[in-house]
């Protein structure tokens, strides 16, 4: 997989994650601890997703 293809499949979860976190937060019978399992998990996302475009910038440059 190019590191283009994985930047955007990323990006794509990353959308996801914040879909599912607004859908959770809508609806008050959603558990506070899977919203901040959600969260995390998008900031994980968010983290590596800088880390390669950081790192495609390198390359490029």
């Amino acid at each position: 997989m190019s590191l283009q293809m994985h930047l955007s499949e990323l990006e794509r979860k990353h959308q996801a994650l914040e879909r599912e976190i607004q859908d959770a937060m809508a609806h008050p019978s959603v558990d506070d601890l899977k919203i901040v399992e959600l969260k995390r998990k998008k900031l994980h996302l968010k983290d590596e997703i800088a880390k390669l475009r950081q790192a495609s910038n390198r390359v490029v440059h």
